[in-house]
């Protein structure tokens, strides 16, 4: 039998690729040195984007029957492609929820990564799911929850909204024995809702019921007990969820937690809350008062990768009652059957990740952030959390002092949104694209109330006040 012909040819590279040698020790050496390399930089370069016929001019097809070898293709991205996208961990980086991770959190990616672990089930994966469940243990007791409460961590923040939200309607219908299963349910949030919510009520074929926000833009328990009662008697039976957010990702503002949890535990709602952004900072005392209620949240949610300091992927999603995320996720399928648990067993038990959200592949993601916070310990979390706070209020202060420049809201948590006096949209527009173009900051402007603004939000504890008064310096021009 010829080479072509056998099952196993001797020089093949379909073959030997995935074994180990001179050339792959190469590789490994090379890619940890620009791993190490690239963390060490202080800052790392803000980059920025080029068009895809630049790409096309510069990279060309990296796709080719013969291959380019491992050393090319990781020189093609370390010149090329990772200089084309932003620099998330740019401590001027203040675009839409930034990424600050610990370098802990960074290198033990790659040990995740190496490590090819399959974490969708204690039976494959139960070192991973145990050191997961002890970094969400954290989480969980911070949002001060039952013993009964438990989670997983999925890809991002719409996935963990659509995931509650899918527990919340199961709820709902098994709470009604069989009367609502063939009825749409109804989701209230508020205009300052994530975009995802309205994704998840689409997804979910759901009608979405919007409830006013106050001029600050808070959404109050009044305003949920007015949208409530101005629905029918029929369609206040549809009500499956409330959705409510610890820091909207426009302004940085948090719902009244307390009075809409009340609301919701009264008339047998499920309550929600998206703390993608903000919540991180339950772990920082001189705000923890601003979360009062979210102890009452029947799910919640959290991205490690915003300002918990984690690398992207990361959402943490919590269950008041990690029994109901169970019955509403599990996947039945025969070769499934194997993993099957009881959804009423003991609260002990070691239950599977894939069960308790809408997904069933996943890697462990949430291992580097576990890996963080057991190197660095809590107090140096809440630490950094306090030093991005300080910082926000100090910028806050350079912008009450300026003369040209005037605070829109008044900043929550870590994100500020002002306006430069007597500017029109273009005038933002270009300053912004200056800003990126001169490789110094990333502030793209936002609408408040149809005005065009700008909005900055500080998560990485290396933005110092010196480069937030130099960017406002800079809009003097």
């Amino acid at each position: 039998m010829n080479a072509k012909a056998s099952a196993y040819p001797d020089e093949s590279d379909g073959y030997w690729m995935h074994y180990h040698d001179q050339d792959s020790q190469q590789l490994a050496d090379a890619i940890i040195k620009y791993a190490v390399d690239r963390m060490r930089l202080d800052p790392p370069p803000l980059d920025a984007p080029k068009s895809l016929s630049t790409l096309q001019r510069k990279v060309g097809q990296t796709i080719t029957p013969e291959g380019l070898g491992a050393l090319k293709a990781l020189e093609i991205f370390t010149e090329q492609l990772a200089p084309s996208c932003i620099s998330v961990d740019h401590p001027l980086f203040l675009s839409f929820v930034p990424g600050a991770p610990t370098e802990s959190s960074v290198l033990f990616d790659l040990v995740v990564g190496a490590s090819n672990v399959y974490a969708g089930s204690w039976l494959e994966g139960a070192g991973a799911v145990y050191a997961e469940n002890q970094a969400l243990s954290w989480l969980v007791g911070l949002a001060g929850l039952p013993d009964t409460a438990g989670g997983v961590f999925v890809s991002g923040g719409t996935n963990g909204n659509l995931s509650a939200l899918i527990a919340a309607r199961w709820s709902w219908r098994a709470r009604r024995k069989g009367a609502a299963d063939r009825v749409r349910p109804v989701i209230i949030a508020s205009g300052g809702a994530h975009s995802s919510i309205g994704l998840a009520a689409s997804a979910m074929d759901a009608d979405l019921v919007t409830a006013a926000v106050n001029d600050a833009g808070c959404l109050t328990a009044a305003a949920v007990r007015e949208t409530f009662a101005g629905l029918s008697q029929e369609d206040q039976q549809r009500v499956c969820a409330v959705v409510a957010t610890s820091g909207t990702t426009n302004i940085g503002v948090i719902d009244e937690l307390d009075g809409i949890g009340d609301f919701a535990r009264n008339n047998g709602i499920w309550f929600h809350v998206d703390g993608a952004y903000g919540a991180a900072a339950l772990c920082a005392s001189s705000v923890r008062h601003l979360f009062i209620g979210i102890e009452k949240v029947d799910s919640f949610i959290v991205d490690p990768h915003k300002w918990l300091f984690g690398p992207y992927d990361c959402c943490a999603l919590i269950y008041r009652d990690v029994r109901i995320g169970k019955a509403a996720h599990t996947q039945k399928a025969e070769y499934l059957d194997v993993l099957v648990q009881d959804a009423s067993a003991a609260l002990d038990e070691a239950y599977n990740p894939a069960d308790l959200a809408h997904h069933l592949t996943r890697r462990a993601r949430g291992l580097p952030f576990w890996f963080s916070l057991a190197t660095h310990g809590t107090e140096a979390y809440e630490e950094a959390m306090e030093i991005t706070l300080q910082v926000t209020r100090d910028a806050a202060d350079m912008v009450r002092a300026s003369a040209h420049l005037e605070l829109v809201v008044e900043p929550s948590l870590s994100i500020i949104v002002l306006r430069r006096k007597g500017w029109q949209p273009a005038d933002y527009t270009r300053w912004s694209d200056r800003m990126l173009a001169d490789g110094i900051a990333f502030v793209v402007p936002t609408t408040h109330k149809s005005e065009t603004v700008l909005r900055m939000c500080l998560v990485n504890p290396r933005t110092d006040p010196a480069q937030m008064q130099m960017l406002f310096d800079s809009l003097q021009d």
